[in-house]
This record gives C-alpha cells, structure tokens and sequence, in this order.
C-alpha cells in the first residue's frame, strides 16, 4: 500500500472540505480546512518527500468565477513537481494535453466519460485516444444506493446509473492506467472507512486502486490495509497533520 498525498483546490484556494457538501451553485462547499499555503508549496513538500502519483483536483466547474484561480494554482503544482503529480477536475479532450504537457503524469477523468447518467463508450475512446491508457486514471467515486455503490459525477452531486463490481472494474481498466475511488458518503469526515466498498476493490487486482474516504487515524490505515489485502493505494486529506487532521504526515510519507 503506498500513499498518494493530494492537493485540492476551491475557489483558488487549497482546502479539505466535506464531499457531499460540495455545490456548483454559488462556489458553496462546507470545510473542514484552508490552508494558508499555495499549491506549489505542497507539491514541493510531496517531491522533496519522493511520492509520488498525489492528486491535484479543480473542484470548480469552468464557468465558475473562481475556475481561473484554481487554474492557476493546479498549473503550478504541476509545474513544481513534473511528472510526479495527476490532475483531474473538468478534464476533456481538449485540455488534457494541455495538462500533460503542463507536467501532469497523468489526467483523471468522470463526467466526461460518464455523462447523462450513463457510461460513454464513445467519449472514453476519445479520452483514451488523446492520452493514450497510460495516462489516463478514471474516477469512479461513488455512494451507496439501494445497498449498492453507484459511481457520482460533477463533483460527486450526480448519480450515474452505474454500479461499481467486479465486472465494471474489468471492463474500464481496458481503457486506463489506474482508478482513483473516493467513498463519498465518508469522505471528508474522518469518521472511518467504507469496509464494504475496501472489500469490494480488494478482489480486483488488474490496475492500480486509489482509494479515499473517512481515514482519521492510523488505526484506519491498519484497517484498510487488512481489507484491501495490501492491494489499495490510499489517500489522506482532512485527517492529515497538514490540513488541520492528527495522523502525521511523516509516518504516511514511509507508505512508498
């Protein structure tokens, strides 16, 4: 298990917020903590600490205000640590190269390919073809629905109608280098992990698993670890020492 550290950004400033509470309207997002620094500043923290394969995510959409800022932020993590950071948020075929041209190893994408509610098979062969697999990471971040888990889009507000198994994961990792898997009813909230979900991504071993939601202690580490069999990468936001959250951040940075 390694950790992939993150760096997200709203409203051109570097945050952990609840994730169900993000909203498109009015730039709204409950938080659990802004930081005084910049996003260069973490990016040169997680290169100079040898992680890499962090998260760099827009949490505006483009026609936000505040879009340009977040921007411009994500632009220069990415310029301060080339080839060791992915970014996602609003990603497309028409800015991906941009972003990896930008330094990005690779982009992450979700409402693009899941669009209307629905998987687009023709919009993630167009992504693929424009990254190529090997740089592309897809997020499938999802709540629980009905006892199953439903991949969400557009900042986690919309429900696809697409259930994360075994099959589903088979399916995508055709298309992609890696998946990116928050639990969004926990995420934010540092209240303990999606056992259920961790099982789940534990029997797919195929591609590289991220997962995030609900880590607040190490004890919630040891835990993930057992049931994801050692096989899920993790990350650590509102929990960790450097947004406000008391698991160290130098015993996370040795998961490498």
């Amino acid at each position: 298990m390694k950790f992939r550290p993150c760096i997200d950004i709203h409203n051109g400033k570097v945050k952990q917020i609840v994730g169900g509470s993000l909203r498109d309207t009015g730039d709204q997002a409950r938080e659990n903590f802004v930081s005084e620094q910049d996003a260069a500043f973490y990016a040169a923290l997680y290169r100079d600490s040898g992680l890499q394969g962090g998260h760099v995510i827009l949490l505006n959409p483009e026609d936000s205000p505040y879009f340009q800022e977040t921007k411009k932020q994500a632009l220069n993590a990415l310029k301060t640590y080339p080839g060791g950071l992915q970014i996602g948020g609003g990603v497309c075929p028409e800015n991906a190269e941009d972003y990896l041209d930008a330094g990005a190893s690779h982009v992450i994408v979700t409402s693009y390919v899941f669009r209307n509610g629905r998987l687009s098979w023709e919009n993630l062969e167009k992504i693929e073809k424009e990254t190529g697999k090997e740089h592309l990471v897809l997020d499938l971040s999802c709540r629980k629905k009905n006892g199953a888990y439903y991949i969400v889009t557009d900042r986690w507000q919309k429900f696809t109608d697409v259930k994360i198994t075994l099959d589903t994961l088979r399916e995508l990792g055709a298309h992609c280098d890696e998946f990116l898997i928050h639990g969004v009813d926990v995420e934010g909230k540092a209240g303990g992990i999606e056992a259920e979900l961790v099982k789940l991504l534990a029997e797919y071993g195929e591609r590289s698993v991220t997962y995030a939601g609900g880590v607040g202690s190490m004890e919630d580490i040891r835990t993930l670890e057992i049931y994801g069999k050692g096989k899920l990468d993790v990350t650590v936001g509102s929990a960790l020492d450097l947004f406000g959250g008391k698991i160290p951040f130098d015993s996370l940075k040795k998961l490498k």
